[in-house]
């Protein structure tokens, strides 16, 4: 989205505030370190400090000063995320969404993902979440593939021993090194390298770990939620729907939507949330664009590779 102007930045942010307070509801912590934190790190507000300053913003003031289609859409994504951030997915906030949302004229995957959600679909509304985040991950539709048979292709007897060995052999880089940060990841975690019967398809595999190296965010749910984030600002297909939705649904609000991993509650740091969202979106590479190779870049400083791809340090609240 291009730099917004104060007028609608102030906008923005009022409406995310609206959000929060509909049904009667106080503000709560999460509600005003989220307002803050998007104000400072995608809005370009970091004068803002009080958000009771913020202007009581309607549908149609929205409609008035938000006259462009894009910045209006992304609008909408922030004040979808207002519905979540106490860590259930609130129906009267969703409503005062949906409300902006209509009258803007936008519609969106995430929005009927929400609605069926909340009016009790919710194995539809994941399936279809994490259908997206296939296609995403591709890049392409994954009409015909089975996510569960796709995501464990090396199953058998003796996997795919070469590939495994390759990455094995990461684990002898100079310990500045890219491949030697990835490697040392993965063997912390436990995780089998790509080729192991056990483990994970090394197309989403390693974009995904190589991401968590790059952004410095653990395996907590905390520090998945953030990196899926990271993910969504970098990489333009399905952000929302299959990156963002399916981690708060699955660390937030502790649904256990996969056998990938466990569920965890309250993952969602409403500070650093938005600033893994606005260093996604300043990375100058995708990692997961199928163009990117791992192989191009395991030899490379792993500080260096952060200065020129434009990668911020993480954050430590304001």
């Amino acid at each position: 989205m291009r730099a917004v102007s104060p007028r609608e930045s102030d906008t923005i942010l009022g409406a995310m505030r609206q959000v929060a307070l509909a049904g009667g509801h106080a503000l709560s912590h999460a509600d005003t370190a989220s307002i803050l934190a998007a104000g400072h790190y995608l809005l370009r507000r970091p004068d803002l400090t009080d958000i009771s300053t913020l202007p009581a913003i309607e549908p149609a003031d929205l409609v008035a000063i938000l006259k462009e289609r894009e910045v209006a859409a992304e609008a909408v994504k922030y004040l979808a995320i207002m519905a979540m951030v106490d860590g259930t997915l609130d129906t009267e906030k969703l409503k005062r969404v949906l409300e902006y949302s209509r009258t803007l004229d936008i519609e969106a995957d995430y929005l009927t993902d929400l609605v069926e959600a909340a009016s009790g679909h919710l194995a539809w509304a994941t399936a279809d979440m994490w259908r997206k985040n296939f296609d995403s991950v591709l890049s392409r539709s994954s009409e015909g593939l089975d996510p569960g048979v796709w995501i464990r292709p090396y199953e058998g007897a003796n996997g795919d021993p070469a590939l495994a060995a390759r990455y094995e052999a990461l684990g002898k880089l100079p310990q500045n090194t890219f491949g030697k940060a990835l490697w040392d990841f993965d063997k912390k975690n436990g995780y089998p390298f790509p080729g192991d019967p056990t483990a994970l398809n090394a197309a989403f595999g390693t974009p995904h770990d190589s991401t968590h190296v790059i952004s410095g965010y653990d395996t907590s749910a905390r520090g998945e939620l953030l990196v899926s984030t990271f993910t969504a600002g970098m990489h333009p297909i399905n952000p929302m729907s299959g990156h963002i939705l399916p981690v708060i649904f699955f660390f937030h609000f502790g649904e256990q939507l996969n056998d990938v991993g466990h569920a965890g509650k309250g993952g969602l740091d409403p500070d650093e949330f938005w600033h893994a969202w606005a260093r996604g979106e300043e990375m100058t590479i995708d990692i997961f664009d199928p163009r990117w190779n791992v192989w191009d870049w395991v030899e490379r400083d792993l500080e260096e590779l952060r200065r020129d791809w434009n990668v911020a340090p993480p954050g430590h609240g304001f």
